[in-house]
């Protein structure tokens, strides 16, 4: 285990990522290492253990290395298709459970669903919704789909294509996690972010581009009193206000992560 940390070294979380890469290895959890710390890996397992090591001192983000990530305490499959959840979209989940009754039996939409993860988040809390999740990659419709299975949430209707365009009807509510960094912003090459889906995490020159499509979206589909919830960047709360003022929406606001940074803007259907 000190080996894999002094190889980590560079990782802010170096022991936190050798922790989890071994209990992969040996199919169990943090808390069995800490109650067998004198425990002896075979050498299958410690030949596995050392390449995912390597993979992770290269860069390769320790949840595509096990196949798992974890979002709002469920247990999630993600690959490089989709992109990894991230504590601070739980804001997003917070504030539409805010607002969704416990026995509604609203219809929600979540546009770019990726893993599932939000969508999935809402059903386990909102058993009565009908939620309807969009992506247009494929084969991140296929990882949500195995994920709402995996975890007994057949409330969820997945459609392939661009935001709302597969879908048909009004919604009480519609959110999402779209793309909105720039194309041209140097985080896109440093860290994790160098190995996800780059159309997961950019609409291109412009990080606004996907706010505004669905923001026009939602303003066609929302039913009146609905409400329309979006993540975005630290730096664009300003600006998303003023998408949605432009798109019609009222009551808009902007709600701040843990962290205190401006995270979620709303805005209700007038």
């Amino acid at each position: 285990m000190e080996i894999a940390r002094q190889k980590l070294a560079e990782s802010p979380s170096a022991r936190f990522d050798a922790e989890i890469l071994l209990a992969h290895v040996l199919e169990s959890s943090r808390s069995f290492l800490y109650a067998n710390p004198e425990l002896e890996l075979t050498h299958k397992r410690a030949e596995q253990f050392k390449k995912l090591v390597k993979r992770r001192a290269l860069g390769q983000p320790v949840a595509y290395l096990t196949g798992s990530s974890e979002f709002w305490s469920l247990p999630l499959r993600v690959t490089p298709a989709v992109l990894i959840p991230r504590p601070e979209t739980e804001r997003l989940v917070e504030t539409a459970l805010e607002r969704i009754p416990p026995e509604a039996d609203w219809r929600i939409a979540d546009l770019g669903t990726g893993s599932g993860a939000i969508a999935l988040a809402i059903a386990s809390e909102r058993q009565k919704c009908e939620i309807h999740a969009t992506d247009i990659s494929p084969a991140a419709i296929d990882i949500a789909r195995d994920n709402a299975r995996q975890l007994g949430l057949g409330h969820i209707h997945f459609h392939c294509g661009s935001w709302g365009e597969p879908l048909q009807g009004k919604f009480h509510l519609v959110l999402s996690n779209p793309p909105y960094i720039d194309a041209d912003d140097p985080h896109l090459r440093q860290g994790d972010l160098r190995f996800e889906p780059e159309t997961a995490l950019t609409p291109g020159p412009d990080g606004l581009d996907a706010i505004r499509q669905i923001s026009q979206f939602a303003g066609s589909v929302l039913l009146e009193g609905g409400w329309l919830m979006l993540e975005h960047g630290w730096e664009q709360g300003t600006q998303c206000r003023e998408t949605l003022a432009s798109a019609g929406f009222v009551e808009i606001r902007t709600l701040r992560d843990l962290q205190g940074h401006e995270r979620v803007t709303l805005g209700e259907k007038d």
